[in-house]
């Protein structure tokens, strides 16, 4: 099954009933990142910057551990008997960076192959969320509408059995130094989606990104994989009052979250690709219930090196 598009801010699935019809599952992922575990490992270092794309076999080199660990997780949600309705990759779908030369975006270009080869296999829709590794940790418009041309909207949202779904791009809350009027977009058309979900229309208002507002609590201190106070608690407090009631989100490679005000969970979920903890490689089950949502992280079978 193909990777679903939005277009125009929207996606439409098989079932996007706007009624609540019964429970249902649908499976949260993040961090596939074809390319990782070679940049890092084989590159001897890892980050936006630190010139392993000019090593002589970047060009050449090969993501087969986050192939093995891609099929292992489209085997096992093919094989669930119950089927959920949908996937969703909260991230960090590639790992070659979209800016960094000729050499990189090739690389990439095969990463996209190998990531369409893999997941057309999936028996459920794939829905794709956008994270710094898709258009750079300070996008710009070339590797935003590379990001836009290889997997759509790279903002939108979607109902499914009743329950509303947001999805929004991080990187625009991140550093969005060389593309304000496209942030500036992104913010009004968020405004908008909260107001929907603020009219309690639907049974639960969920929202997926990449970056979280926090790891463990609302009041930890900015690192690199959070985002600075005050605008954190500003943007907690805006998507509480509209009735978010759990926001999920990956880039941490390990499991994380806590709540906010009692009211609102946000869940960070760990990696299919490269660990940087101690979690074991893995995805997550989420069972929407009428009147609440679980969930239950999952790790992947025969994973080991």
């Amino acid at each position: 099954m193909p990777v679903y598009r939005a277009k125009d801010g929207v996606l439409q699935l098989p079932d996007s009933s706007e009624e609540w019809k019964e429970g249902f599952t649908f499976i949260q992922a993040a961090d596939c990142q074809l390319g990782m575990t070679w940049s890092c490992r084989g590159a001897g270092g890892y980050g936006e910057n630190n010139g392993y794309q000019d090593n002589p076999e970047y060009e050449n080199s090969t993501w087969n551990h986050e192939i093995r660990w891609c099929n292992s997780f489209v085997s096992m949600v093919n094989k669930m008997e119950i089927k959920p309705k949908f996937a969703i990759m909260c991230g960090d779908i590639l790992d070659a960076w979209p800016n960094n030369g000729e050499v990189a975006l090739r690389v990439r270009d095969k990463q996209y192959v190998d990531f369409q080869k893999i997941f057309k296999e999936l028996d459920i829709p794939l829905v794709c969320v956008c994270g710094n590794h898709d258009v750079g940790n300070s996008p710009t418009e070339e590797t935003v509408d590379k990001y836009r041309s290889d997997f759509g909207d790279d903002w939108f949202s979607f109902v499914c059995n009743g329950v509303f779904c947001i999805v929004i791009n991080s990187q625009y809350y991140h550093d969005p130094q060389f593309v304000p009027e496209i942030a500036a977009e992104h913010d009004s058309w968020l405004d908008e989606q909260l107001k929907i979900a603020e009219s309690g229309k639907y049974k639960h208002s969920i929202l997926f990104q990449h970056i979280p507002w926090f790891l463990n609590a609302p009041d930890e201190p900015k690192v690199y994989y959070n985002f600075p106070q005050p605008f954190r608690e500003n943007m907690l407090k805006r998507l509480s009052d509209a009735g978010i009631s759990k926001i999920f989100c990956g880039h941490y490679h390990r499991n994380a979250g806590g709540w906010y005000n009692d009211k609102m969970e946000l869940i960070v979920t760990s990696a299919i690709g490269l660990q940087q903890g101690t979690d074991r490689n893995g995805f997550r089950v989420v069972s929407v219930a009428e009147k609440s949502i679980s969930h239950e992280y999952v790790e992947l079978d025969n994973i080991d090196e």
